[in-house]
């Protein structure tokens, strides 16, 4: 559904040339939800424009949905659905208009545009709205409505950018059943986001993007995997003995990044679950004393940190 090679784009300023993205080699088979992750000014943004047509690469080539991205760009938009982040709906607009106004742009009758939208408005949970305005729409309307107009005219691959930015945590998990039910109706997804639970939830397959270029790219387990173990956190009843428990953590079998701060003790292991109860035996042997104990299974945060140096909790949606 979508092949690059050497995708790259390069920007001229006043203190010379700027390379946003770097040579990107990217595939997406039909019917994937893909996931797009990168932290701010990685070249993220930059390769979403490229793949749909709104900014010419400088180098580099690529077919989307079946078409030259270079040589049809026009194939391609008649092929593509892209939601953008901002929204494109005029507030002062009725929701059923927009939608029709929008198939009309690709050359869908009145008639069948609106059989179609109403379908969409059903299958989306927003019946009874198609004479509203869409400035008098909740938030999670409003992502629903761009979603419809992303899909009006039946694309075979989806450009989601930041979906569920902004919503409320029941909104968001609403919009998610939305969007694995586009999957399951034979759409392609490619999907940006700044929620990492939300790649974990959606994503067949991941693509992370730093400094330009693609750092890491398979299923959420696989990346997750390629961090050292499970993180134990052992929090004492005091910090007096801390340096002793983590001479004791030093000794687990496969044990990296072993630490103290004041009270806590961490430390990763290869199997969290199996190391932990002699773990506590041994302490307890030990009398050292324990306010608490957490095992946590690798995140797509810890890929994500140790990939780029950067976590992506900490960058705001742009």
């Amino acid at each position: 559904m979508i092949h690059a090679r050497a995708l790259a784009r390069t920007y001229r300023t006043r203190t010379g040339p700027v390379e946003a993205v770097r040579g990107v080699d990217l595939d997406v088979t039909a019917g994937e939800i893909v996931g797009f992750l990168g932290p701010n000014g990685a070249g993220k943004t930059t390769t979403l424009r490229m793949l749909t047509t709104l900014l010419a690469p400088t180098a580099g080539e690529a077919t989307v949905a079946g078409c030259d991205l270079r040589g049809d760009p026009v194939g391609v938009r008649r092929k593509i659905g892209y939601v953008a982040q901002g929204g494109v709906t005029y507030a002062e607009a009725r929701t059923g208009e927009e939608l029709v106004d929008q198939a009309r742009l690709y050359g869908i009758s009145t008639a069948d545009a609106t059989a179609r939208g109403r379908q969409l408005f059903e299958q989306l949970d927003l019946e009874g709205l198609w004479g509203r305005t869409c400035g008098s729409l909740s938030g999670g309307q409003r992502r629903r409505l761009d979603i419809a107009m992303g899909l009006i005219h039946s694309p075979v691959l989806v450009f989601l950018d930041e979906p569920t930015t902004g919503l409320d945590p029941q909104s968001r998990a609403n919009l998610w059943g939305h969007v694995r039910r586009l999957r399951e109706d034979g759409a392609t997804i490619f999907l940006t986001t700044h929620y990492l639970d939300e790649a974990d939830a959606l994503c067949d397959r991941i693509l992370v993007i730093d400094h330009g270029r693609i750092v890491a790219s398979g299923t959420p387990e696989d990346l997750k995997r390629q961090v050292s173990g499970d993180a134990i956190a052992l929090t004492l009843a005091g910090p007096e003995r801390a340096a002793e428990a983590l001479d004791v953590v030093k000794g687990l079998p496969g044990q990296d990044g072993a630490g103290a701060d004041a009270a806590l003790v961490h430390v990763r292991v290869p199997d969290g679950g199996a190391v932990l109860p002699g773990l506590l035996r041994e302490l307890d042997l030990r009398g050292i004393a324990l306010a608490g104990v957490e095992v946590r299974r690798p995140t797509l945060d810890d890929v994500f940190l140790s990939l780029t140096g950067r976590s992506l909790r900490d960058e705001p949606a742009a």
